[in-house]
């Protein structure tokens, strides 16, 4: 289907291909990416750029981050379909609405109330199953639905956030974030086993930095 003139689901198309040449193999995952318009979930002067593997402006200082590494982060939740997940930084809306087509619960978390009201409705006109979106500091977590199955982070921390560990659920519960310096971190996941705490590293990424009490200040995110 064309829409003025260009035609998005093949451009999607491609975008999996190159996805699955990066590396990801879940089909679970590149199905739900199948399914998740990006082209209107940002800014649309940017729509044509869509399905080309880059990060894009949505305003706030904020991007939408690549499809490929949106895909890899996906695949390391390792999502069976019955899980709670909490996410840190709802941001356009792209990674949540991915995540509720593969977990049972979604819980997110935007500290930009524009940016958490434009996700809320496009998720919403677009039919996307129900998830619960909270506007706060997202390194706090959100403690009365906690524990959590899987907490994902989509945006550079210099630690972990205490509240994050505590809110994990204990039993192979797994937590995703890119960790390092404000500039560059390294994509990092945590599987909580009782009171072991296994950590395993996944290469150099770049996000914007993560701001709130247990993470960047407003002041040095700059």
């Amino acid at each position: 289907m064309l829409d003025n003139g260009v035609d998005f689901e093949a451009q999607k198309e491609l975008l999996i291909q190159h996805i699955r040449e990066k590396g990801v193999r879940d089909e679970r995952v590149l199905e739900a990416i199948r399914r998740v318009p990006r082209h209107l979930m940002v800014p649309e002067e940017y729509r044509w750029h869509a399905y080309i593997d880059h990060a894009l402006p949505i305003g706030e200082g904020q991007t939408i981050s690549q499809p490929s590494l949106v895909a890899t982060m996906t695949e390391l939740l390792a999502l069976q379909g019955n899980e709670r997940v909490l996410e840190i930084g709802t941001g356009s809306g792209y990674q949540a609405a991915i995540l509720t087509l593969l977990c049972r619960e979604l819980i997110t978390i935007e500290r930009y109330p524009r940016l958490a009201l434009r996700a809320y409705q496009v998720l919403t006109a677009l039919h996307f199953p129900p998830f619960v979106l909270v506007m706060g500091d997202g390194t706090q977590g959100f403690p009365p639905l906690a524990p959590y199955d899987r907490i994902i982070v989509t945006a550079g921390a210099g630690r972990v956030p205490p509240p994050l560990l505590e809110q994990l659920s204990p039993n192979e519960g797994r937590l995703l974030l890119p960790l390092g310096s404000r500039t560059q971190q390294v994509l990092t996941l945590i599987i909580k086993r009782g009171e072991r705490l296994l950590t395993r590293t996944y290469g150099e990424c770049v996000f914007v930095p993560l701001i709130g009490k247990y993470g960047w200040s407003p002041e040095e995110a700059l």
